[in-house]
């Protein structure tokens, strides 16, 4: 895959830009019990915290380009928090007030090298943080989300449900979530936070079509290639 010609923009699912560019993208694995144990891993008892750089965003709505050539490329959806505040070492109150708007994205993985990394002891960042590893939706801003601490999402592939997520089986809820990971990080504005992925991961088809859906109003189409 290609490194993008331009940076990736932030859009607003007004059709507005948001004011500040792309950050750090920061990731929690095994934010639900299902899906730890799917994987046959432990249910963490606390987040397990990892970055993907800006350089893996890309557009959602723009067709998928995965790298299928260095083998099974997992799907994994999940609820992405748009950062509008800084956040350093914050009270979970603090933390929820930072948060601009709200997306869905695709943690995409490369399972095979990811198992292979971590069969050596080795940090496994290349499955996760690849270029094109992070198709990002548009932001719902948050003033638009009467009750955002009781969301669901899905995904369906070629028309089957593959993925349905509720933010009430997070094993470790948002305001608690962001004020963990600003003790380690700072959070700045234009940062995006992906909040875990619920059971139903797989291997993404190619020249499949997905349809990413959201309780807040967001609908997203895309496809594979």
């Amino acid at each position: 895959m290609s490194i993008p010609a331009q940076p990736f923009v932030t859009r607003l699912a007004d059709g507005g830009v948001f004011p500040h560019m792309l950050g750090k993208i920061v990731c929690v694995g095994r934010n639900y019990a299902e899906h730890a144990r799917e994987l046959d891993n432990p249910v963490p008892s606390a987040p397990l915290l990892f970055i993907k750089p800006a350089t893996s965003a890309v557009p959602m709505a723009h067709d998928i380009a995965a790298p299928f050539t260095r083998g099974e490329v997992h799907f994994e959806t999940e609820l992405a928090l748009l950062i509008g505040k800084r956040l350093s070492a914050a009270s979970a109150e603090a933390a929820q007030q930072a948060v601009a708007g709200l997306g869905l994205a695709l943690d995409l993985t490369l399972r095979d090298v990811q198992s292979q990394l971590k069969e050596k002891g080795h940090p496994w960042e290349i499955a996760k943080a690849f270029d094109g590893a992070c198709p990002l939706s548009p932001f719902v801003a948050l003033h638009e989300v009467p009750d955002w601490a009781d969301l669901r999402f899905t995904l369906d592939i070629d028309g089957a449900r593959r993925q349905t997520g509720e933010t009430r089986d997070m094993l470790f809820a948002i305001p608690e979530l962001l004020a963990e990971m600003s003790r380690h990080f700072t959070l700045q504005p234009g940062d995006v936070v992906l909040t875990g992925t619920p059971a139903g991961v797989g291997p993404l088809p190619r020249n499949a079509r997905l349809s990413l859906q959201a309780s807040f109003g967001l609908e997203v189409t895309t496809r594979t290639r």
